[in-house]
């Protein structure tokens, strides 16, 4: 564990505030399965492996407990929080809500030549992750083609609050990969979306990103089946049912 913290620390930008470069690697870390599920966050031993004082770590500890990422429990401790599929299934309806608004002007629109050069480049790189297995690398692509759809249209508030709501989502995104929802299944569905784009097709595009946000729905009882001991609710079925209604 201390090898791959050391690893995401070096990664970040090294001009930016030790607290900031703090919360995005345990993020990062929670939401790749570094830092587990119930498992208890020392401020002390993590100050003593990015050899930082306590206090930035104090304060990446509020960032993440605001997130809904870490419980701090006076005069316990810190702890990673157990995956909520209440808040997954939250998180899915912003997204849906917010993504879907994007390629309906994306495709009523249409996007600049370098936006849909860059998409397609995307969509290629994601490809070679399936030849190459390469999970992590996927996840980041996979990151930056929502990202760069959505920035495309000039909807940069957007972006903020999907990033602020997709933490419990991207953890079972992350789990999913490849067993539930196998990495050349995403791609396809991202590739549809690019064409209804490109062919202005807008009911296609909002048809093609319903369908790419709704995997979870797919892959969620599975995962819930699984790894029971990293989901805090068990009521799958019963949520499922009301986030697909």
């Amino acid at each position: 564990m201390n090898t791959t913290l050391q690893s995401l620390w070096q990664e970040t930008r090294a001009s930016d505030p030790v607290r900031a470069r703090l919360y995005q690697v345990l993020r990062e870390s929670i939401i790749k399965m570094v830092l587990v599920p119930g498992q208890a966050l020392s401020e002390k031993e993590l100050a003593d492996i990015f050899s930082v004082s306590r206090q930035p770590v104090r304060e990446a500890f509020i960032r993440l407990s605001e997130a809904g990422l870490v419980e701090v429990r006076p005069q316990r401790g810190t702890f990673v929080v157990k995956i909520s599929q209440q808040a997954v299934l939250e998180a899915r309806f912003v997204r849906e809500a917010i993504e879907v608004a994007i390629v309906r002007l994306a495709a009523s629109k249409g996007l600049g030549a370098e936006i849909l050069f860059e998409l397609n480049d995307l969509l290629a790189r994601q490809r070679s992750c399936v030849e190459h297995q390469d999970h992590d690398r996927f996840y980041s692509l996979d990151e930056a083609f929502h990202r760069t759809l959505t920035l495309g249209v000039d909807q940069q508030a957007a972006w903020k609050v999907v990033e602020e709501v997709r933490a419990h989502f991207d953890r079972v995104r992350y789990l999913s990969v490849p067993d539930s929802t196998p990495i050349d299944k995403l791609i396809e569905q991202h590739a549809q979306i690019v064409a209804a784009i490109e062919q202005r097709n807008v009911e296609a595009a909002e048809e093609a990103m319903c369908t790419h946000l709704r995997e979870v729905l797919i892959s969620l009882p599975d995962l819930v089946q699984r790894f029971p001991e990293m989901f805090e609710d068990q009521q799958t079925q019963s949520l499922i049912k009301e986030a697909s209604q």
